[in-house]
Formats: C-alpha cells, structure tokens, sequence
C-alpha cells in the first residue's frame, strides 16, 4: 500500500513538471539521414573516402563513426542492420550494450532488452540513457515501481533536466515512450 501511495505522490509530481529536452545523456533530436539510410542498402554504410557503400568493419570506420551508423539506421527502423554493426563493434562498451538493448526493445524483445540494459549499466552505472531507455521499456510493460526507481537513479547521477531524465519522466507520466 505505502508503495502504491508513493508511487501515485510521485506521479502526481510529473504531472506539474515541465519537460526539458536537454543535450547530454542522450541527443534529444534524430539523426540527421546520411548517404548511409538515403543510398545504402542491406546494413551497408557510406564510406565518404570511398564514395560509396560498403560493409563496415573496424579497419574502415572508427568506433564512433560506427555507434553514429547504427544509431542513424536504429531511428530509420532498421534495427536487423543496425545489429549487424553492433556485432561487430568493442561488446564491452556501454553505448553499443545500450543500443543492443534498444534494438532489442524496439524487436518487442523486452527481456533481452533489459540483459542488455543491465549489462550497460554495470559497466558504466552512469549511463542515463541505458537507464532510461531500461525504464521506458519497464513503462511498456506496466512496471511503473521499477521505472521509477531508474528515474530516481538518473536524477541521483546528476541527469535532471537531461532528455533521458525528462524523456522517461513523461513516459511514466503519459504511458508513451519515445525512441531518442
């Protein structure tokens, strides 16, 4: 019962808080579409040296330059291809555990999804989009208690006013989540 009434205080609270889509724990706008999703076919990435697509590896594109391919292909909905990337991207690095999991999460592989989350977030406990992404997914499944516990855990890594703070607080106070 104490859990309920705390959870419907702190509810209640969203309602009455602004959203502030904030830079830093995650970019709040979508990618902006390349010459990787405009003519790119089948998890091909465009190689600007080269002047076209081709398959990516670690010799051709560096980390970065990978993890902004897959993030770019994930928001396009082609989650398959951005897999393909992540498989072979560093598996010890928070981010690509973060987008296997969102990948996953999108596929409607939720308990995936949270390994992934949970594997993130255990290499890096301040990942605060690995936690929101993990609490919007709780949101989906009705587990608004453990959202809100990652919502306090963003807040507590000093993610306040971050997309990934404000982003899961509304998700939790409107039952709609959001992709980036």
């Amino acid at each position: 019962m104490r859990l309920v009434l705390a959870s419907a205080i702190a509810l209640q609270a969203f309602a009455f808080a602004p959203v502030a889509l904030a830079a830093g724990g995650g970019d709040s706008s979508p990618p902006k579409p390349t010459n990787t999703t405009k003519k790119c076919l089948f998890g091909r990435v465009y190689d600007k040296d080269a002047g076209r697509c081709v398959k990516p590896n670690q010799t051709n594109f560096t980390q970065d330059e990978l993890y902004d391919a897959v993030r770019e292909l994930a928001y396009d909905g082609q989650l398959e291809n951005a897999q393909d990337i992540l498989r072979i991207m560093d598996q010890d690095d928070d981010r690509v555990l973060t987008y296997w999991g969102f990948t996953y999460r999108k596929l409607g592989e939720l308990e995936l999804a949270n390994a992934f989350y949970s594997n993130a977030i255990e290499a890096n406990p301040d990942n605060i989009l690995a936690r929101s992404y993990m609490g919007q997914g709780f949101v989906t499944e009705g587990k608004t208690d453990l959202a809100i516990a990652q919502w306090r855990e963003i807040k507590a890594r000093g993610g306040e006013g971050t997309w990934a703070e404000a982003s899961l607080r509304e998700a939790i106070r409107t039952g709609l989540t959001y992709n980036y």
